[in-house]
């Protein structure tokens, strides 16, 4: 089922510090020893996936997300600050985040994010995620004829159409990224396939089955598609 909802996707766009966890903090995660602020440190791994964190942390959690999964926003709102505050900012354990692309909608905004500069990649995450609501609303609304040009077309054809219907040209024009910079990446269609094809790695060989799944150390935590469920199984490897 997840490798024909990949393969939809793919042809659908032409892709081929405390350490404990209580209420999301509003204040400022602490900076560790030495200064450097490791809850605003991204890097990108080698396999071209983000990491917010000391890379060279004791626990390494990852974190396989969708933008269109309601489940994946409602997991960030939750879970982020707390991470941040708890884990990430003390240099205790990183985040990794690998995009699971669902359908083209998800991947038009994977694009964006990952086409930006590593270092802006987890605000714009994090903006999409938590807006969410805001913006999802034609995935369900939409025309006839807007679906026929989300499918039908040259690629970048299909991807823009999608930023306009969605409003992702308005969205990035207030984070910092113009109409020409946006179309640039919703013409990579090298990226797009690179994607698709982290995403069927993810559910072929991790057995990765849907959104959010979780990774802690290399191994994946059955029946954790939750921060209620994650939460302790973190702590218990931060103890």
């Amino acid at each position: 089922m997840i490798r024909k909802l990949v393969t939809a996707a793919i042809a659908a766009t032409a892709l081929i510090a405390s350490g404990s966890f209580g209420q999301p903090a509003k204040k400022a995660p602490p900076r560790p020893a030495g200064g450097l602020n490791w809850a605003v440190t991204s890097t990108a791994t080698p396999e071209g996936n983000h990491l917010l964190g000391n890379p060279a942390a004791k626990l390494r959690l990852i974190e396989f997300v969708s933008y269109t999964c309601p489940h994946c926003s409602h997991f960030e709102t939750e879970s982020e600050g707390q991470l941040k505050i708890g884990m990430i900012a003390p240099g205790k354990g990183a985040v990794e985040v690998r995009n699971f692309v669902r359908d083209p909608v998800d991947m038009t905004v994977a694009l964006i994010t990952n086409c930006a500069p590593p270092s802006r990649f987890f605000q714009l995450h994090t903006a999409f995620m938590r807006l969410q609501p805001q913006w999802i609303g034609p995935l369900t609304n939409s025309t006839e004829a807007q679906r026929q040009r989300w499918f039908t077309g040259p690629f970048a054809t299909r991807t823009r159409a999608i930023a306009s219907d969605f409003k992702f040209y308005e969205f990035m024009a207030a984070r910092g990224m113009n109409r020409q910079t946006m179309d640039r990446c919703l013409a990579n269609e090298a990226l797009a396939k690179k994607l698709a094809k982290q995403t069927d790695y993810a559910s072929e060989t991790l057995g990765v089955t849907g959104t959010p799944s979780f990774m802690i150390d290399g191994i994946l935590l059955a029946g954790t598609h939750d921060w209620d469920s994650l939460r302790p199984q973190i702590l218990a490897r931060m103890n």
